[in-house]
Order: structure tokens, then C-alpha cells, then sequence
């Protein structure tokens, strides 16, 4: 029985000790890892960060009449341009019947008190007479006479207001009816004239179409819209997480869908104060002044989109991101070099600014060093000290 036991004991020994021989001899066949390099080199570095938004003129004017009627005639169209003072649209007046009434009334009123002067007026001036022949006879003391002239010139100057009275109140009824009068000439309301000079950009009213006039309580109908489009600006939003990190003055690059390979430079004018709640994140407009668009027309209202340049280094050592390490102790940032056939060193980096992809390196390494790539499904191992 013991005899048996050991003999189980030995043949198991045997076992074990092949398997392992045999593993070991699978293991020094299977290829060692081998680990590609990269060199640094130079590379412009640009830290940005994108806002979405489109093109729209610095100042925007929108024409409105200063009275309300029926657009009888258009003299322009979208796409022209115009200078300050010319004729755009005609208005005609459509009288709003009960202050034609009023006015009609006020007319009348005038003109009986009118009649009513002129006949006190009358019988003031044959007392006048009869009295300034009894007083050139000496009949009547100058005193007298005076309060006689005194009455007399008092009707006269009733009759002169009576008939000023009248007139005003014929030329409101004119320009309530027709939107003009005798005397307007040129200023005639009727007339709707651009105040700036720029291109039409909207001609939102077409002949028939009633329009209201700006004054204290409403803004208006439009009639057009004019603006320089030598003077475009970029307004756009960005996101909260993005807004602490910009501020006026920095340089952006602006890229409009509807026109191919071409850029446009810009400076940032202006952020909000104030965020708006959209979509359930807080967006900060922003705006900034195009440059030098001379040579090209962009037409206002197309999408685009901002980089706004947060930091830039041109010319600088730089290497890919992926390649640095960190050590977990020291929180410090390094590369493995190698010194000789797959064998690395520790070499610790100075890192500036990065994009993403590359990082600037202001120390520690050459454009002649081989720096380890890690093996990309892997990735690197956690740092243990060891080469």
C-alpha cells in the first residue's frame, strides 16, 4: 500500500515538473515585444475653440413710415443700392373716418365762430367810426376815444385769430384725408425716403399692402431694410463651459459654409453679461468685426462658424500627447527614451500648451531622441520605477 502511494507521488512529480518544462520552452519561443519610436518635431500649436453662429451687418436700419395707409407704388427692390434721401415707396393715405369727422366738425366750428367775429368786428368798426368823427369835431374827451379804439382792436385781432383758426383746421382735414397738404411740398408724409445710405436687403411689402406708422405705442410696419455690407460682423453664441476662457481682443478665424476654402480674419468685440438658457445649457453671445472682406461679397445671414484663437505657439519641439506619461506619485509628466536596442529610460518633460494631438515640450528631450510608442491596445503599464 505505501509502496503504491509512492509510486502515485512520483508519477505525479514527474507530471508537474514536464508541464512546467514545457511551458517555460513554449514561452522562450513566443517573440519578445518590440516597441516602435517616434522623434519630436516642429509643429504650430493653436488652442481654440469653436462657436457656431452666421454673418449679419454691423447696423441694420429698417425704414417705416410715419403714417399709416396703403403702399400705392415700390421703387426699389432687394440687392440695390441707395443713397440717404431717395424715394422708396409711396403711401396712400386711408383716413380713418371718425377723425375725418372730427376734423370735418373742428372745420365747421371755425367757421362760425369765424362769422361770429367778423360780425362783432362789424358793429365794433361803425362805433369806431362814429366816434372818431365826434372826436376829430372835439365832441368826445381822448379818454373815451381810446376805449372805443381799444374794443375796436381787440375785434380786429379775434377775427385774425378766428381766421388762423380756420386754416389750421382745413390743413388737418387735408392731411388727415390725403397724408398731405398746400405748403408741405418735398416733406410730404406720403413719401417714404431711405435715411441711410446701403444695400436693400429685405423689401418685406409689396403695392397693397397696409402698413402702420412708428410712433410711442407700436414700432411700425417695415418697409425695407438697409445696411452697409462693406461692415459685417460674426454673432454667434458659446457655451458656458467655454465663456471663462475667452475675453474681447482675441483673434478669430471665421470659415462661412457657403464659401470654400476661404477664411476670414476677425477680432472679438463683445460677450454677454448675461447667458441664455437654450436646449438646457446657458449659451453667451459673442460678436466680432470682420476684416478686410473688400474682395469678397458675403451676403448677410450665412451660417459660420468661429475659432476663437485661445493660444498659439508657431515653430515649437512638440510630440504627440499619447506619448507622455504620469507618474502617479509625483504627478510629473515623462517620456521613456531609448538608449540602446529596445531599452528605454525615464526622461522627464517640461510640456506648454497642447491641442489634443500635440503638446509643445520646453524641455527634456531633442528632435534626435527615439521616444517609446506603447502598444496601442495595451497602452502603457503603470509606472513601477523599472526601465
Amino acid at each position: 500500500m505505501k509502496r503504491t502511494t509512492t509510486v502515485i507521488v512520483l508519477i505525479a512529480i514527474v507530471i508537474i515538473f514536464s508541464a512546467a518544462l514545457y511551458y517555460l520552452w513554449k514561452k522562450n519561443q513566443e517573440d519578445p515585444v518590440t516597441y516602435t519610436t517616434q522623434s519630436a518635431s516642429e509643429q504650430t500649436i493653436i488652442v481654440n475653440t469653436v462657436a457656431t453662429g452666421s454673418i449679419v451687418p454691423e447696423e441694420e436700419v429698417l425704414i417705416k413710415p410715419n403714417i399709416s395707409g396703403v403702399i400705392e407704388e415700390v421703387y426699389i427692390e432687394a440687392g440695390e443700392f441707395v443713397k440717404s434721401g431717395d424715394l422708396i415707396a409711396k403711401i396712400r393715405v386711408i383716413p380713418n373716418v371718425s377723425s375725418l369727422t372730427s376734423a370735418k366738425n373742428n372745420i365747421a366750428s371755425n367757421q362760425n365762430a369765424l362769422r361770429t367775429a367778423e360780425i362783432n368786428f362789424n358793429a365794433q368798426k361803425a362805433t369806431f367810426d362814429r366816434q372818431k368823427a365826434l372826436y376829430d369835431k372835439g365832441v368826445i374827451s381822448v379818454n373815451d376815444f381810446d376805449a372805443i379804439n381799444n374794443t375796436y382792436l381787440q375785434a380786429k385781432q379775434r377775427v385774425d385769430q378766428a381766421k388762423i383758426d380756420l386754416q389750421q383746421s382745413r390743413q388737418n382735414y387735408d392731411i388727415i384725408k390725403t397724408g398731405t397738404t398746400s405748403g408741405l411740398g418735398n416733406i410730404a408724409q406720403t413719401q417714404v425716403r431711405a435715411t441711410v445710405s446701403g444695400m436693400v436687403l429685405d423689401v418685406p411689402v409689396k403695392e397693397g399692402n397696409q402698413v402702420i406708422e412708428a410712433n410711442n405705442f407700436n414700432e411700425g410696419t417695415s418697409i425695407a431694410s438697409l445696411a452697409d455690407v462693406k461692415k459685417m460682423i460674426f454673432e454667434g453664441k458659446v457655451d458656458e463651459s467655454e465663456v471663462g476662457k475667452i475675453k474681447e481682443g482675441l483673434p478669430l478665424v471665421i470659415t462661412v459654409g457657403a464659401i470654400e476654402n476661404e477664411e476670414f480674419d476677425a477680432v472679438l468685440d463683445y460677450i454677454a453679461p448675461k447667458g441664455i438658457a437654450e436646449n438646457g445649457a446657458i449659451q453667451f453671445e459673442i460678436k466680432g468685426s470682420l476684416r478686410k472682406i473688400d474682395s469678397t461679397f458675403i451676403r448677410a445671414g450665412l451660417s459660420a462658424n468661429a475659432s476663437i484663437i485661445l493660444d498659439k505657439a508657431e515653430n515649437v519641439l512638440a510630440i504627440k500627447e499619447a506619448l507622455v506619461q504620469y507618474d502617479p506619485k509625483t504627478k510629473e509628466s515623462f517620456v521613456e527614451v531609448e538608449v540602446s536596442d529596445q531599452r528605454f529610460e525615464r526622461r522627464e518633460v517640461e510640456l506648454g500648451i497642447s491641442n489634443g494631438i500635440f503638446v509643445e515640450v520646453k524641455k527634456g528631450v531633442s528632435k534626435t531622441d527615439k521616444i517609446k510608442v506603447w502598444n496601442q491596445l495595451q497602452g502603457p503599464p503603470k509606472y513601477s520605477g523599472r526601465n
